[in-house]
């Protein structure tokens, strides 16, 4: 089973729209090491993170960040280390449109 370590997912969502970072590929499992949130604005912002297995309707029980403030123009770097099966997603959302996640981790297949 051949491990491939990559980004994962990249987005720069709207602005208080729930939007999805990075979804686990058929027959294949990740371990997603670190996010990071990058706040492009002069404002403090906040953001959440939510993991969906199976891609269920987002649900309280889903997050793993919510309303998490960041500072103006800095990033945040979140070692997280989950674990996920095909199917599962994460989800980020952000105050407004001036905040940027990745994901990186590896893909097992």
């Amino acid at each position: 089973m051949p491990t491939n370590y990559k980004v994962l997912g990249q987005a720069a969502p709207a602005a208080t729209t729930n939007t999805t970072l990075y979804t686990v590929p058929s027959a294949t499992q990740s371990v997603v090491s670190t996010i990071t949130v990058c706040n492009r604005s002069t404002a403090q912002r906040t953001f959440r993170i939510a993991v969906r297995p199976a891609g269920e309707t987002l649900a309280n029980q889903h997050y793993v960040s919510f309303d998490s403030t960041i500072a103006a123009s800095d990033t945040a770097a979140i070692t997280i280390g989950v674990t996920l099966a095909a199917s599962d997603v994460i989800t980020v959302f952000a105050s407004s449109a001036d905040l940027t996640f990745q994901a990186f981790g590896s893909e097992v297949s």
